[in-house]
């Protein structure tokens, strides 16, 4: 362990933060717990004194060079993180040293102090403790844009989830439950099913895994339009892609909307001619993206998103 300690200008002692960092491509047991200098934050920025940070698939993936974003080496992991602001930078208004706060980024998280935008953070809840702030954004405000903004899921409209009892999958079962869908779960076990059925899907349906063969897929599609009930599911939620892509496709009713949130289990390949004999939309759900290009709307939406957690 190296550690880099420097003199801070501002509280006049010597300290370093620590972080976990990734010096090279590899699994979760090649972080290294290292000491490095503390940033400051520059403009629009905050300084968060890190009390808990959130672990989520995108970790896994940006620490394997797997992700669609490749930090430079070395670099701290960890898109999500809740605790105290010590530091504000030059041009921030509505925030101050005390403040309790979540936030979030491509990384940087998993590290005692984190520099935030003040455009991406986000007061929280007196009733909220840190654990729970910060595994909540990614997994709800990604589920809440989908189903919102991007679905604009109405009540009564069945609403298929693939990979149901994965993070964004199980926002997306109590979001979708909370704007009046009927709620139909896929998962890969019988354990994730009684989970999902738990957090108030209204069936399940319990998909191979593996590869999945034409007569496989066509039983798959078969078995989500039964459990949709009418001309099949109204919206589709992805969070897994592969060879579950296609059958959720062609399972869409008409008007249907299918959300691409995640793909795990690999890049689909979709025929388009079923956009055209079902009317249906293929929608890509980027939330991080959103945040940055319409903050003003995200910031309506992580509102709404605290009065459920509220309720």
């Amino acid at each position: 362990m190296r550690k880099i300690a420097r003199k801070s200008k501002k509280e006049g002692h010597e300290f370093a933060m620590k972080a976990m960092m990734s010096h090279a491509p590899g699994g979760p047991e090649t972080l290294e717990l290292t000491e490095v200098e503390t940033p400051e934050p520059g403009p629009g920025q905050l300084r968060i004194a890190v009390k808990a940070a959130g672990v989520n698939f995108p970790d896994t993936l940006i620490i394997r060079d797997l992700y669609q974003f490749k930090p430079p080496r070395p670099f701290a992991p960890g898109g999500e993180v809740a605790g105290i602001i010590e530091a504000v930078g030059d041009g921030v208004s509505d925030f101050a040293v005390g403040d309790r706060v979540l936030s979030g980024g491509i990384n940087g998280g998993f590290a005692t102090h984190f520099i935030a935008d003040a455009a991406r953070s986000y007061k929280i809840p007196d009733a909220m403790p840190f654990d729970e702030a910060a595994g909540f954004m990614l997994t709800y405000g990604t589920s809440h844009y989908a189903l919102k903004d991007r679905a604009n899921v109405q009540p009564g409209e069945a609403l298929f989830i693939l990979g149901a009892a994965g993070g964004v999958g199980a926002a997306a079962i109590e979001l979708g439950k909370a704007m009046g869908a009927k709620i139909v779960a896929g998962v890969s076990s019988d354990e994730k099913a009684a989970f999902c059925k738990d957090l108030g899907a209204d069936e399940t349906l319990v998909y191979p895994t593996g590869a999945l063969e034409r007569p496989a897929q066509k039983e798959l599609s078969g078995a989500i339009k039964a459990l949709c009930g009418g001309e099949g599911a109204n919206v589709v939620y992805d969070a897994v892609g592969g060879d579950y892509a296609e059958p959720s496709v062609r399972a869409l009713a008409w008007n249907g909307r299918y959300l691409v949130v995640g793909f795990p289990a690999g890049i689909p390949k979709i025929p388009l001619n079923l956009t055209l004999l079902k009317s249906c939309q293929i929608i890509g759900v980027f939330w991080g993206a959103f945040t940055m290009r319409e903050p003003a709307k995200n910031a309506d939406y992580v509102a709404e998103l605290f009065q459920f957690y509220k309720d």
